[in-house]
Formats: C-alpha cells, structure tokens, sequence
C-alpha cells in the first residue's frame, strides 16, 4: 500500500533498507509510534527497500498496509545506501527531509521535538545530537557532541564554525529540501557517501538551527557493517573528497574554509589508514600513498591549522610521502597501547587508531554491498 498524500507533511523521514531484517520494525516503529497525536499529516515515512535480499521487502510491504503515512519504493536493483537516499528524496512531499540509517532508531519524543523546532527557527539545516549504542547496550555520547553546546537561535556558519566539526553524516541532519535543491546536492555512489552532502548543507545554510538532545541512536558494532569490513571499498573516501572539494571550489573558494576542510579531510584518512578493521595490511601502503596525493593537491597555499603532538607528527609525514616512518610510529603507538592495557588489566590488543571528533564513520552498510555503493 502507498499513502498519497493529500496535503504535503513538514517531514519528509527516508529510511534505505538493506541487510537489517533484524533491526528494521525497532527503526520504524521508533519514527511511526513517535508521532504526536494530531500530527499524522505532518510526517511521511518513505522506506526504500534497496532490493534487499532477505525478509525486508516482505517486511515492508506488511507493514505499509493499513498504516496511513507509510510509504514503500521498491528497488529492481541494489543501488546502495547514497543512490537509494535519492530514491526516496525524489517522492517525497515533505518541506524538511531526514535520511534515517534502518538499522538505528529515534528515542521516544524525538518527533515532537524534531517539528517544533522546524517550526520556531525554520531552518535551512537542524542538526541532532546522538548517542552511539554498542551490541552490549552501552550508550556512548559521541567526541563531537560537545559542539553542539550553547548554540541558540537559527546561525550561520560563521557565527558558529565549530558546527563544521561535528560527525558529518546526513542523519544527524533534518534539511529543508528547497535549500536542498538550491545547493544541487544529490548522493553520490560508493562508501563514505555522505562526505560530499554533509559539509556543503552547512557551507551553503544561513539558517541552521541545533537541538541539543539525543534524537538518534546510532547502532555500533553490527555484525557485516562496513565500519568493521576489511575492503578495499574505504578507497571511495578519495573520490568522495574529490567531490566535496570541486564543490566548495566552485561554489565557496575560500582560503580559509579550504585550510579547515583539509585538516578534516586529512584527520579522517589517518584514522582510515590506521584502522585494523577498515583496511586490510596489504592495502595501507597504498592508502597512504593516495593521502599524499591528496595532500600535495589540496595543500592550502597558506597553510593550514596543524594539529599538535602525535597527529602533528602523522600530518607531517604525509605531506613528506614518508610511509617508513608512518608505519614504524603505527608500530610504537600499538606497542604502547599494549603495554598501557596490560597494566590496566584489560585486553593486550590495543587499536592502531581512535577516532578524533572529526571523524565521520562511513555507511552501515553490509558485506554483501562489496563492489556496490
């Protein structure tokens, strides 16, 4: 069943599927059984079933029926997570859209929440605090909350610029689809889709506004996620990058907003580098390799604000190519992550990096997406 609206809702919720057969009715009926009473009309659902292979089209079709607001596009063919984003953007009615991951799920009061304060600031772009949710049920506030903190009103970038260091990825965004289409974002193909939409949402916005609650919970450690898929996929990244610089060149070629994004762009690629559950060993050298490619393309030429200490270092031994001394501090770092865990009586393995805020988590897509987006 297809729901047509016959008035178009404020929200507009996108929720690809693919792989979550497990996860998928928690997903919805966190969005669905969240509407206020009397607010049926202003939030549409628009599930995409990415041509999923297991129960989740059945699922969908199931649950589509007899639901006012629930809407179903299904695929012929997987087209992974960005082109499936697209998918449901192109039928959706609402003035806002949130691409909501199936495999994650909103705490009760997030929609009230959500559309009021689409109503009080209409913004270009609300963005969401969240919390991480590991297997075990722990809850983790992620390291870039914080910048969300104290941001009152409807800004702009300049006003607030630490917002461009929060965790880039779309569901921590709602945005208004005309400004959507003003910027002429779309998702691209392949991992890490989110790279080139997420930091020009906020480049571009002069009205974005922050609801400093929790209104995601982002699932961690799900079995087949790409996040701990050994694959020579995370080479998507320099494509994506690619794409988000030749828009901010075209479109906001500013010397020092290029100095900021490149010290994101390079922060993200050495936790890339140096994550055991990303990259394969045999693939590191190459990584490193189009980092420095990178590196020698994108250098400001005024510089750039280089980060202190051990980071510090690891910049400046990309932008020297020197792969040698990158692994043989990769080395010393895990060997003093052994030691240090000993003493604490916890696991010897320590990993080879930890995520600064800055750093975005590709896709959760699974394994069975390899040579896919």
């Amino acid at each position: 069943m297809v729901f047509e609206p016959t008035h178009a809702p404020l929200l507009s919720i996108v929720v690809p599927v693919y792989g979550v057969e497990a996860y998928l009715y928690q997903c919805l009926e966190s969005i669905r059984a969240d509407i206020p009473a009397g607010e049926a009309g202003a939030v549409e659902l628009i599930a995409v079933d990415d041509a999923s292979p297991d129960g989740c089209p059945a699922m969908l079709r199931s649950y589509a029926v007899g639901r006012v607001g629930v809407r179903v596009v299904h695929l012929t063919d997987n087209v992974g997570l960005g082109l499936a984003r697209n998918a449901g953007l192109d039928v959706a009615t609402g003035r806002y859209v949130w691409f909501v991951d199936s495999d994650d799920w909103l705490p009760p009061g997030t929609i009230a929440a959500v559309l009021d304060r689409l109503r009080q600031h209409e913004p270009d772009v609300l963005m969401l605090d969240h919390l991480r949710v590991h297997e075990d049920g722990r809850r983790e506030v992620d390291a870039s909350s914080h910048l969300l903190r104290g941001v009152t009103g409807a800004v702009g970038l300049a006003e607030q610029p630490q917002l461009l260091r929060v965790q880039h990825t779309a569901w921590n965004k709602v945005v208004r689809r005309a400004y959507l289409d003003e910027l002429e974002l779309r998702f691209y193909a392949g991992w890490y889709e989110d790279i080139p939409f997420s930091h020009p949402l906020l480049i571009g916005a002069e009205r974005i506004s922050v609801l400093d609650r929790v209104c995601y919970l982002y699932r961690q450690g799900r079995l087949g996620a790409i996040t701990s898929t050994r694959s020579g996929r995370h080479f998507d990244a320099f494509d994506q990058y690619e794409r988000l610089m030749e828009w901010v060149g075209r479109r906001h070629p500013d010397e020092r907003l290029r100095a900021e994004l490149f010290q994101l762009m390079v922060n993200h690629y050495l936790v890339v580098a140096g994550n055991d559950d990303r990259l394969h060993p045999h693939l590191r050298r190459a990584f490193f390799r189009r980092v420095a490619q990178h590196y020698r393309r994108y250098l400001p030429a005024g510089g750039y604000p280089m980060p202190d200490g051990v980071a510090g270092l690891k910049h400046r031994l990309v932008g020297r190519n020197d792969y040698l001394a990158y692994a043989a501090l990769r080395r010393a770092h895990r060997v003093a992550g052994r030691v240090l865990g000993a003493r604490a009586g916890t696991s010897s393995d320590a990993p080879a990096e930890s995520a600064p805020a800055d750093d975005p988590a590709p896709s959760k897509r699974p394994r069975a997406l390899a040579g896919r987006g």
